[in-house]
């Protein structure tokens, strides 16, 4: 399932010379990957309500082109595969032009907010995913 979310660039999110600084990316991710989720009808505030936290254990990017001030941006959302103790995403942020920008991938680990250790995706979630995958 792919999932699209729209978002503007902002004039604080680039650099004096109109170019999205690199580290905002990260931020676009997770506007992907939370907007993915509520579209489930999952949301972290939920998640964090039943004890779950869900930290980025790893992320990458592969930068293509720059992305400018006000430019329209969509940010592509893949869940990766069926998750387990983690979640893992894809995605691609594709400009205005339809040119590819960023490539991404991050990794979360569902963690129990009460041991801090990490644990299974819960089923509520898992019960949602079959239909898209």
């Amino acid at each position: 399932m792919k999932f699209y979310t729209k978002v503007k660039v902002r004039y604080s999110e680039t650099d004096q010379m109109g170019v999205v600084y690199h580290g905002n990316y990260a931020q676009y991710f997770e506007i992907g990957r939370t907007e993915w989720l509520r579209s489930l009808g999952i949301t972290y505030k939920n998640m964090e309500k039943t004890g779950i936290m869900l930290p980025v254990i790893s992320l990458n990017s592969k930068f293509k082109k720059s992305a400018l001030y006000d430019d329209d941006l969509t940010i592509v959302t893949y869940l990766k595969k069926k998750p387990s103790v983690k979640i893992e995403f894809d995605y691609e942020i594709i400009n205005q032009h339809n040119e590819i920008i960023c490539l991404g991938n991050t990794v979360l680990a569902f963690i129990n907010m009460d041991t801090k250790k990490p644990m299974r995706c819960p089923e509520y979630i898992l019960e949602k995913i079959p239909e898209i995958l």
